[in-house]
């Protein structure tokens, strides 16, 4: 997949562009959705699929300091986007400059000049441009106009025959509330965040006889505090392991921490880059009444943990 981070490097238009235009946070089974309908478009154009995202999203340059945590980092996003299989994705550097730009100008200067869009994949509440004033009509109307197609697409619906369809805002919910195998459902794997290991409070060897990695969260959504059945990548391999999420009440630090537990591994990974995928909340966080207690219960939890991973 190429990335283009700036839009004035496209010299010539793309031969026969299909394109699907969104933030794309999670890039869930909706998401993926729309991928699969540009690659198979494409495909009948003979041309190239293409997916045009944001960074920053733009909530947090509209909204500043009023936005949500992000599912997805821009890293883990080319990921997902590059495994769906896309050709081309171009990351608009969003600014307020850029989302004053009208509607019209955005279909015809950008679309149809610079990136020579056949066909536009998109869903039925797609709005776009200056205010929103872009919306499904005056694409298909520029559509008529200017030659190329759109492609709407049928959205999925969430879990259990709801009637509300998928979307990032319903997955932070689930995540948020610690419903990670859910979510697992509606992302298409499981939730994962990924961060460097640092040096933490030299307890969980030490003290309890099971040392953990720590993981500072950059800007991204966290599981409700608790206890996770979860696997950890690290240094090309996953692992089983245990997670906790939260305060350590039985120390009583007050200190929010994300601490894995990784099952069967002793090599040291302090500032190595690690990836955990959260499979399923074991229980809440507990004060104990003592270390021992605590180290009980969690041999407990990662007795229950081997029994729910499967690598």
């Amino acid at each position: 997949m190429n990335i283009i981070e700036d839009i004035e490097k496209i010299d010539h238009p793309y031969k026969n562009a299909v394109i699907t235009i969104g933030n794309f946070d999670g890039v869930h089974i909706g998401h993926r959705a729309l991928f699969h309908q540009v690659i198979e478009k494409a495909r009948a154009l003979q041309g190239t699929s293409i997916v045009m995202t944001f960074e920053p999203h733009p909530v947090r340059v509209l909204k500043q300091n009023n936005h949500p945590p992000l599912i997805t980092l821009y890293e883990q996003k080319i990921e997902l986007i590059e495994k769906a299989g896309i050709d081309i994705l171009i990351c608009i550097h969003f600014t307020r400059e850029f989302a004053s730009i009208p509607a019209k100008e955005f279909i015809e200067e950008i679309l149809v000049d610079r990136i020579g869009t056949k066909a536009v994949v998109v869903g039925k509440d797609y709005t776009f441009g200056k205010n929103r004033e872009g919306n499904l009509d005056l694409l298909k109307t520029y559509g008529k106009r200017l030659d190329f197609e759109v492609i709407v697409v049928r959205e999925i619906q969430m879990l259990n025959n709801s009637e509300d369809k998928i979307s990032s805002t319903g997955i932070r919910e689930l995540i948020s509330d610690g419903k990670v195998a859910e979510s697992q459902k509606l992302l298409g794997r499981h939730y994962q965040i990924r961060g460097t290991v640092m040096t933490g409070r030299d307890r969980g060897g030490r003290l309890l006889g099971f040392p953990t990695a720590n993981i500072n969260l950059y800007d991204e959504l966290s599981p409700k505090t608790g206890v996770y059945a979860v696997t950890v990548e690290c240094k090309g391999s996953k692992y089983k392991g245990v997670a906790n999420i939260g305060y350590s009440p039985t120390f009583d630090d007050r200190i929010f921490t994300v601490e894995a537990h990784i099952l069967d591994f002793n090599d040291d990974i302090y500032r190595q880059k690690i990836r955990v995928n959260f499979i399923k909340r074991l229980r809440d966080e507990k004060k104990f009444l003592n270390i021992s207690e605590l180290s009980k219960q969690i041999k407990k939890d990662i007795d229950k943990a081997r029994d729910i991973i499967s690598l």
